[in-house]
């Protein structure tokens, strides 16, 4: 029988082996990206409703919280866009490893939006991030747009993941994520109807595998794993899940190449780049972790 802490961790791992799946979803899915993400940002909304339904969870909160929330769901929606079709014009392996960069963004945007100190060593590897793209873009020129897209879904994944923060100070998970999904596809099904070919028949028109997948994509990689990762935050350290989460691109990367060799080996420059871009973000969350145990430490010797 495996403990607890070991089912937890194991549980971890498993989430965040989804998150790298999404990635190939991304691949399966013919749809375009805009598309796709109203499918799966609309199927999620359905489920999560399910879910506070069951769970008879009040999701009642202010005006002004509501338009916050729907601000962030518009980023989401923007963040998950550029994301897939960072891989429709690339691959799986360009936008995993320009998506790592979110971290860099991170230590930028959360001395604004919490008003802390720039910490020295963040600037440092900002800059080594910096080297791994420009190793990236200048032996893999070909995929220019799709390295903007995916440094551009890396930035707004760090705005939304930075203000979601400061709203959990506030509001649960749950009322968050489920106003940020209605906002998410209100402005996409705007879009659509504005600047696309609006809700025609062929739009509502999905293969077997495109739905299959969608609905993969919806409810396992995007409801469950909300409302799982809320559940194992409560017995795992914030820092172990962010570490953790780090290992993201590392799997998707991997399963890219099993499961689509002949589009994704790429060059050794690659790998490098993509080598120092991962590694600078492992051990900014190590440094972190430090940083973090010794002003505990401080603490209760002070009291």
């Amino acid at each position: 029988m495996l403990n607890d802490n070991l089912k937890n961790y194991l549980h971890l791992h498993l989430l965040v082996f989804i998150a790298g799946f999404t990635a190939i979803l991304g691949e399966l899915i013919s749809i375009d990206a805009v598309s796709l993400v109203w499918y799966r940002m609309l199927i999620a909304t359905a489920l999560m409703f399910m879910y506070i339904i069951f769970a008879k969870i009040n999701i009642k909160i202010p005006l002004k919280s509501v338009a916050k929330l729907a601000f962030a769901g518009i980023i989401i929606a923007l963040h998950w866009i550029t994301f897939f079709e960072s891989i429709k014009v690339s691959n799986i392996s360009i936008t995993l490893a320009m998506f790592s960069t979110g971290a860099f963004f991170a230590s930028l945007l959360e001395p604004i939006i919490y008003k802390r100190k720039i910490i020295w060593y963040e600037i440092v590897f900002g800059l080594l991030i910096m080297v791994g793209v420009a190793i990236i873009t200048n032996s893999e020129f070909k995929y220019l747009y799709g390295i903007i897209l995916g440094i551009v879904s890396a930035f707004l994944s760090s705005t939304f993941a930075v203000l979601n923060g400061k709203f959990l100070e506030k509001h649960t998970a749950t009322v968050i994520s489920v106003y940020e999904f209605i906002s998410g596809v209100l402005f996409i099904s705007l879009f659509i109807i504005l600047f696309g070919n609006g809700f025609s028949k062929e739009f509502f028109v999905l293969s077997i595998s495109d739905f299959g997948y969608l609905f993969v994509l919806a409810s396992v990689c995007t409801a469950y794993a909300f409302i799982a990762s809320v559940y194992v935050m409560r017995y795992v350290s914030p820092y172990t899940v962010v570490l953790t989460y780090n290992l993201e691109p590392i799997y998707g990367i991997v399963l890219a190449l099993i499961l689509f060799p002949k589009k994704e080996i790429m060059s050794p420059s690659f790998y490098l780049g993509a080598s120092i871009i991962i590694g600078v973000v492992m051990l900014n969350g190590i440094l972190k972790n430090i940083k973090i145990k010794r002003k505990r430490k401080r603490t209760s010797l002070e009291e």
